[in-house]
């Protein structure tokens, strides 16, 4: 079968694999119907180091359940599923937290005996616990049901992860940072949790118009302290209840600290790319703010909102604005490196 790897910095390429199987009895071997490239995989493009050993990527799909373990109850063969980016039991004692990330049996897709979703099929471990029926067959679904599916293996179910350890409730008012597909998603999960005004701090104009239909009321291009000043302008002074920060980059936890309000929220979900990040008098204790957010349990969230997207209440597959074949894999990655994309979806 086909599969992407990533050689190093720049270098995805195609390769030909043998076919998943059966590993464990409470595994499941899924074909892939579509999956996507994450944000999040660029950090890996731009900086991998060149090896002769390829990495599996990718960590987003629905597919159909081609061949399941013994033990596994909860899905057949022909089963059209979702499966979260975190594989995990569900059971443990942090998956009935709400924390699937932290599965104390956790596999991430390319590490370990796991495969990349960017493939034409991958064994799921822990089938039970991870795999999600959407209620709907595949030739119910149409292309942009299948793009709105697919959004709750990882990218929407993050930003209302995001959104969901802030707090954002009616009468709050949110500030996103980021206009990634991460921080429009989080722009549309504030907007159907009730947020009362949703600031979006983002330069790209198609993108933040959008953030705009996803339903914010204020887009703040400006960046660093003229951007804190004009959120604060926006907001008589006081600044935002909640702050999500969807890049992962210290100059955007700047302005989230330098926007949140006292007693207010700031939760990150872009991946942090540096290990240390200010949490005095400055920061945050001052403001007596408090810091949230991580890797989103997608897993704890998809019964709850898929009714809004098979229903059409929300359409979260808008923030696929690119659709290209598996083999064309490494055309996405630029697209979306060079923002030409918002975020690139591959047909398997």
């Amino acid at each position: 079968m086909r599969a992407a790897f990533l050689y190093g910095a720049g270098d995805v390429r195609v390769d030909h694999v043998a076919e998943p199987t059966i590993l464990e009895p409470t595994d499941a071997v899924v074909r892939i119907v579509r999956a996507c490239v994450c944000g999040s995989d660029l950090h890996r493009y731009h900086d991998l180091p060149a090896s002769g050993t390829g990495r599996p990527m990718g960590h987003e799909l629905i597919g159909v359940v081609e061949e399941v373990g013994r033990d596994v109850a909860t899905v057949r063969k022909g089963d059209f599923v979702i499966s979260p980016f975190a594989i995990s039991d569900n059971t443990c004692a942090f998956c009935r937290d709400g924390f699937q990330t932290a599965c104390v049996n956790v596999h991430f897709f390319g590490a370990g005996d796991v495969g990349g979703a960017q493939a034409e099929a991958v064994r799921i471990p822990l089938a039970d616990g991870t795999l999600v029926k959407p209620g709907i067959t595949l030739e119910d679904a149409d292309e942009a049901m299948l793009a709105s599916l697919l959004t709750l293996s990882d990218v929407f179910l993050t930003g209302h992860h995001a959104a969901h350890m802030a707090g954002v409730a009616p009468g709050r008012t949110v500030t996103v940072i980021g206009d990634g597909a991460v921080g429009l998603s989080a722009v549309l999960a504030s907007k159907r949790l009730g947020a009362e005004r949703i600031v979006l701090m983002g330069r790209h104009r198609a993108r933040t118009d959008l953030g705009v239909e996803f339903g914010a009321t204020d887009v703040v291009a400006e960046r660093g302290a003229e951007g804190v000043a004009a959120v604060l302008e926006l907001t008589g002074g006081e600044g935002s209840h909640v702050v999500i920060e969807a890049v992962g980059h210290m100059p955007a936890y700047e302005q989230a600290y330098g926007v949140v309000r006292p007693g207010g929220s700031i939760s990150r979900v872009g991946v942090p790319q540096y290990e240390l990040a200010p949490v005095g008098w400055g920061s945050l204790f001052g403001k007596n703010a408090i810091l949230s957010g991580g890797p989103a349990p997608v897993r704890a969230y998809i019964e709850e909102v898929l009714p809004d997207v098979l229903e059409g209440r929300i359409d979260p597959g808008r923030v696929f604005d690119r659709t290209l074949p598996l083999d064309d894999v490494a055309e996405g990655y630029r697209l979306m490196d060079s923002r030409e994309a918002l975020k690139v979806m591959l047909t398997v």
